[in-house]
Parts: structure tokens; C-alpha cells; sequence
């Protein structure tokens, strides 16, 4: 009896940042995210927690959320790197806040056109992450 043939590695072993786009779709992810922080009233708390010039943060969270997609690990190499829960402790982060981010970054994945199936895999992911960085 012959064993079924497996599915190609392509398509099994995939991994969030490759089902995104690769790099290219994390950038426009992350600024997709800080540009609907930055107009939408509904964030104006998280908002308010960053600085004027949100250039250095896209940066950081482009290399973070590189890595911890799957893809290449740069916020790991990055001198000015801080562990998330140390970063965020000046921060007085809620369950309000955390919606916030997560409203943000779930509309900025839908607007960059991830499937379904992509944003499915990621829903509790990124919910785990943020919840994690409340301190109150």
C-alpha cells in the first residue's frame, strides 16, 4: 500500500510572515497600524503614549514583528533592543489600551489585504502579545 504523497512544503510550512508577504507586507502592516493610531479617535489613548515622531517606532515594530512572524529576527540584533514587558512598564497599559492596539492592528491587517486564514491564525497571537503588556 502506497503511503498518500504530502502536501508541498510551500504550502504546509508557511509561516505568518510568508503568508503576509514577506517584509515588504510587514512595512505596510506596521505603517498601515501607526498611520490608523495616529488618525483614529477611538486610539487617541494609545496615541497619547508616544512620541511626536513615530518614525523610530515603526522601525522597532517592524523589526519585532519580523521575527516574531517568522521571518528574519532584526529586532533581536538591535542594540537598543529591551525585552516587550520592560519596554512598556513606563506605560500605563489597560484593557482600553490594549483594545485600542488591537482594533489598530487588526483593521491594518484587513487593509492590507491578508486573507482570512492569515488573520485567523494571528487573532489570538496578537491578542496573547498585548494583553501580556497591560500593568493595570
Amino acid at each position: 500500500m502506497n503511503a498518500p504523497a504530502a502536501a508541498p512544503a510551500t504550502e504546509v510550512e508557511r509561516n505568518p510572515y510568508e503568508l503576509l508577504g514577506g517584509e515588504e507586507a510587514v512595512r505596510r502592516l506596521v505603517n498601515r497600524f501607526y498611520d490608523l493610531m495616529e488618525t483614529s479617535p477611538e486610539a487617541g489613548a494609545l496615541r497619547a503614549m508616544h512620541a511626536a515622531d513615530l518614525s523610530p517606532m515603526r522601525e522597532k515594530l517592524c523589526d519585532f514583528l519580523s521575527g516574531w512572524l517568522g521571518g528574519p529576527r532584526r529586532y533581536f540584533a538591535r542594540p537598543d533592543r529591551k525585552c516587550m514587558t520592560s519596554a512598556h512598564r513606563p506605560f500605563a497599559i489597560g484593557t482600553a489600551e490594549r483594545d485600542q492596539w488591537l482594533a489598530c492592528m487588526n483593521r491594518a491587517l484587513i487593509d492590507i489585504g491578508a486573507d482570512e486564514q492569515t488573520r485567523g491564525l494571528l487573532v489570538q497571537p496578537l491578542f496573547r502579545v498585548a494583553d501580556a503588556l497591560r500593568n493595570r
